[in-house]
């Protein structure tokens, strides 16, 4: 349990990261940032503070679908926005475009890795990725059912005055297939699919 714990918190780490990086590039929010960002204007909150927010009030939506929390739900509702926030005060702010488009492309890249890990450790998804399981277990295609949730969080943090941009649409679209390419390949041995599937039925 304690390296399943350990590779869980690496992957939310890791998961921070991602998202500094595309909130640093500065050419477009991803979906549930530009949610984050209108969110954390309207009531004076810094961006991961405001995730941890919306990811506690997420865990509602799981009631219909039937998904139960576990400790890797809870660990990601409170553990991404800290991280979020402190990788933001290290990230610099003042490169030239063509590195903030290294970063957006980084960034995306860094999301399935991070998804692999702690979804891997079998803790539990988090909040948003909770509905992304809860889906593809109806039948969705992983894929599918992230970019579906993306585009409609995009939708609300638009309208709550959240920063869209050129890089919005190639997070909210290159995340699905970043998180289904890493999705299987970084799940601990023994560790079930959403289908009720292990690793080795691939």
């Amino acid at each position: 349990m304690p390296a399943r714990v350990a590779y869980c918190v690496l992957g939310l780490v890791l998961f921070g990261l991602a998202i500094a990086l595309t909130v640093a590039a500065d050419l477009g929010l991803g979906a549930w940032d530009v949610l984050h960002q209108g969110l954390a204007e309207r009531i004076g909150l810094p961006i991961g503070t405001a995730a941890i927010v919306v990811g506690l009030a997420v865990l509602l939506l799981w009631i219909p679908l039937r998904q139960r929390p576990g400790l890797g739900t809870l660990l990601n509702a409170v553990l991404v926005g800290l991280f979020l926030d402190l990788w933001l005060l290290v990230l610099p702010d003042d490169l030239p475009v063509p590195a903030r488009g290294a970063e957006l492309v980084a960034g995306i890249a860094l999301f399935g890795v991070a998804s692999g890990c702690y979804l891997g450790a079998g803790l539990g998804a988090g909040p948003r990725d909770g509905l992304m399981t809860g889906l593809a277990a109806r039948g969705w295609p992983v894929a599918r059912a992230r970019t579906m949730v993306e585009v409609l969080t995009l939708g609300v943090g638009w309208l709550l005055g959240g920063s869209v941009g050129v890089g919005t649409i190639a997070i909210t679209f290159g995340l699905g297939p970043s998180v289904a390419l890493w999705y299987d390949r970084l799940r601990l041995p023994g560790v079930p699919t959403p289908h009720g599937r292990h690793r080795t039925d691939q």
